[in-house]
């Protein structure tokens, strides 16, 4: 059953079964979000957004016209995604830079995802990073601007490879690919 805190402004009528949005969000007419998701306190979701099933937006966070979280995204308390790169008041785009978040990405808390930007799958945010390039698949970014010092499992745990191979505890395998890619083995 979909769950909408009385105090909560929904227009768009694409909300999908067992998502719960809280108290003082404002989603907008055009906005689509996906099953099982949780839209917390004070979020605001502008028309052209889409937001994938089994989503978590935490508390304060605003989503503007282009952005995209694939399934199982996490973002964190406090997440920026400004949508224009060259604001002034006045003057509205007619189109804005697709910022995508893909498929089980997690963005720790104050990070900021500047516009046209994509984060890879499984790929970890570190808080209060500033993201001004794209992030591959499974890495760990952090700092300002962020880089990627790491990578890491499904699961969120650190993988240490060792002859461009990985394992981690909880059973899943990785290689690196000559590119520097991270693929994920078949399992064994």
């Amino acid at each position: 059953m979909t769950t909408i805190h009385p105090t909560a402004l929904v227009a768009s009528s694409r909300v999908g079964e067992g998502t719960r949005i809280w108290a003082h969000v404002n989603v907008l007419a055009g906005a689509t979000i996906g099953r099982d998701c949780n839209i917390c306190d004070r979020c605001f979701v502008e028309n052209d957004v889409v937001i994938g099933d089994r989503v978590t937006v935490k508390c304060g966070v605003s989503l503007y016209d282009g952005i995209v979280l694939e399934d199982d995204v996490f973002v964190g308390p406090d997440v920026s995604f400004p949508n224009d790169a060259r604001p002034r008041s006045g003057r509205r785009p007619e189109t804005f830079p697709r910022t995508r978040i893909r498929t089980g990405a997690s963005l720790g808390a104050g990070s900021i995802v500047l516009p046209g930007v994509s984060v890879g799958c499984w790929a970890m945010i570190g808080a209060g990073a500033l993201v001004t390039r794209d992030v591959p698949d499974f890495a760990l970014a952090y700092g300002s601007p962020a880089r990627v010092h790491g990578h890491v499992c499904r699961c969120g745990e650190s993988l240490r490879f060792n002859d461009r191979k990985a394992a981690c505890t909880c059973g899943r395998r990785y290689e690196m690919q000559p590119d520097g890619s991270i693929i994920e083995s078949p399992a064994a």
